[in-house]
């Protein structure tokens, strides 16, 4: 199985920070994708931020300029650094990761239970 563990959200002020992690462990051949999405109160899931195997980042328009998608590969990590955070930024941030098991396998898609971040005004 593979598992991915998201940390750093909370509670911040408008205009501020936070750093999301996100852990993936288990068997992991390697690590195409890795992406964080978002869900707001009675709003559908959205994409936020997507680096591919290459390194390539993209980007919402609505986070561009002040979200920045990272990875660490040995580590098996993404990151999200958050800057300028708005009230709109609130929502459960979860991780997604495209997975290759094993050498001769496909990939497969594997979410994270996902993080709260809240941001006051």
């Amino acid at each position: 199985q593979v598992q991915l563990v998201e940390s750093g959200g909370g509670l911040v002020q408008a205009g501020g920070s936070l750093r999301l992690s996100c852990a993936a462990s288990g068997i992991i051949y390697r690590i195409n994708d890795m992406g964080w999405y978002r869900q707001a109160p009675g709003k559908q899931r959205e994409l936020v931020a997507v680096i591919s195997g290459g390194g390539s980042t993209n980007y919402a328009d609505s986070v561009k300029g002040r979200f920045t998608i990272s990875k660490d590969n040995a580590k098996k990590t993404a990151y999200l650094q958050m800057n300028s955070l708005k009230p709109e930024d609130t929502a459960v941030y979860y991780c997604n990761a495209d997975v290759k098991r094993t050498l001769y396998g496909g990939s497969s898609p594997y979410w994270g239970l996902g993080t709260q971040v809240t941001v006051s005004s």
